[in-house]
């Protein structure tokens, strides 16, 4: 049985050595909130600390057009409603 101390009893063969990661799931996408690249996996940023799922994703404005468009349907049904 070894002791501590004899390193002539270990074999450096012996010892396990790390396996090296493959690159190909390291792709990255910006975060939704802070817009630092974070591995397309993570749950978590680990820049801003948020995490990232669809159901806590930033809100997104609708588009101006659409918005001035639904004003201008109502107003048209609210004039023709009143005259």
């Amino acid at each position: 049985m070894p002791r501590w101390g004899d390193d002539d009893v270990w074999d450096d063969d012996e010892r396990e050595d790390p396996e090296p990661d493959d690159d190909d799931g390291d792709e990255t996408i910006p975060c939704p909130y802070c817009r630092n690249p974070i591995h397309e996996e993570s749950e978590r940023c680990p820049h801003c600390h948020t995490y990232i799922s669809r159901e806590d994703a930033p809100y997104a404005r609708k588009p101006w057009w659409l918005i001035l468009g639904v004003i201008a349907c109502l107003y048209a049904v609210y004039r023709w409603v009143v005259f």
